[in-house]
């Protein structure tokens, strides 16, 4: 196991010893004024971005604990503080309770959406006759001479056999196109696996910083973070990734490794973001909270929690659309051909 892997799979025992010496929020009795100010404290004390955003938690705090008398029943309260929450505009920030899960989204609906997956199944790009590695969908296109992946979600695991199989497949080819449009993210450690397969030496490509205190900017200093070749597998032609609104949380993370890759190319939109390694915690009621604990940077200390832009913006055209073709798949074909 790489040094990499082994940082990854530490890093909620790591955050966890550095808040243990935050102080822990008030007990508060199960209660509707006690289940907002224990949710309200766990996020003023261990959320990472209140300062980031320009939060004014203490006056959020206050424009809803004035409508508690409203609330006459769970599902009142659970809408309440899921409405507070949202003013933290975080995609990983949700309220868990046996009923629902509050949730962000505006991180990729007030955007276009730059993705029609009816498109990709044309016989144009993956047709019906694509072959699965993994969580992994493959096919050659453009007359054999790139072939194209598509990941849906980091959650979906692969191997070093899977990638071995699509690369030799793809032995032929001038280049490689790996779409992540709507992929919302899954397993760090996937990002990290797949983006190795493209580096030819260790290079730094992002860092990390963790809660030391109860401060909205007590931070430890950042971690930097490398990305490691792999030892036995290597793309060594070129390769376009394709990103939009909905590249989001692992996803994010894969996009910000392959920034640095010797011969990537980040194409369509910019990501969704979600730059922030989320934990959990528990209100009295037993509802559980998750939110981003541990903001994550690129290489040049640079905040990817808002997203991160391509190096060639790519919207799909409605009039490509209508005629069957998808305008960024089109574009990286010509990025690696031309």
């Amino acid at each position: 196991m790489s040094k990499l892997f082994r940082y990854i799979l530490l890093l909620p025992a790591l955050i966890s010893v550095l808040q243990a010496c935050m102080k822990e929020p008030d007990i508060q009795p199960n209660t509707n004024k006690g289940n907002l100010d224990a949710l309200w404290q766990i996020i003023d004390r261990r959320y990472c971005y209140l300062d980031y955003k320009n939060i004014n938690w203490d006056s959020i705090y206050t424009e809803y604990a004035v409508r508690l008398d409203t609330v006459t029943n769970k599902y009142g309260l659970f809408d309440l503080l899921g409405e507070m929450l949202l003013n933290l505009k975080d995609g990983h920030v949700n309220l868990y309770s046996e009923f629902d899960r509050s949730r962000y989204w505006k991180w990729y609906t007030d955007y276009p959406e730059n993705f029609n997956s009816s498109l990709i199944y044309t016989n144009r790009y993956l047709g019906n006759n694509y072959r699965i590695a993994g969580g992994i969908r493959y096919r050659k296109i453009a007359g054999d001479r790139i072939g194209y992946m598509y990941y849906s979600s980091f959650s979906n695991s692969f191997s070093d056999a899977n990638i071995r199989s699509v690369f030799e497949v793809f032995a032929g080819c001038k280049g490689l196109i790996i779409d992540v449009r709507g992929n919302g993210g899954g397993l760090v450690s996937n990002a990290a696996l797949l983006a190795s397969y493209f580096f030819d030496e260790k290079k730094l490509t992002s860092y990390i910083s963790h809660k030391t205190g109860n401060g909205h900017s007590d931070f430890s200093e950042p971690t930097a973070v490398y990305t490691e070749p792999h030892k036995k597998i290597k793309w060594e032609r070129p390769v376009v990734i394709l990103t939009n609104r909905m590249s989001y949380s692992a996803t994010n993370e894969f996009v910000c490794r392959m920034k640095y890759a010797p011969k990537a190319t980040i194409a369509g939109d910019k990501t969704g973001g979600g730059g922030g390694l989320p934990l959990s915690s528990e209100l009295p009621n037993g509802w559980m909270v998750r939110f981003s604990a541990s903001p994550m940077y690129d290489a040049g200390m640079i905040n990817t929690e808002w997203g991160i832009d391509p190096d060639v913006k790519v919207n799909l055209s409605k009039q490509d659309e209508a005629n069957g073709y998808d305008t960024i798949i089109e574009k990286a074909v010509s990025l690696i051909l031309d």
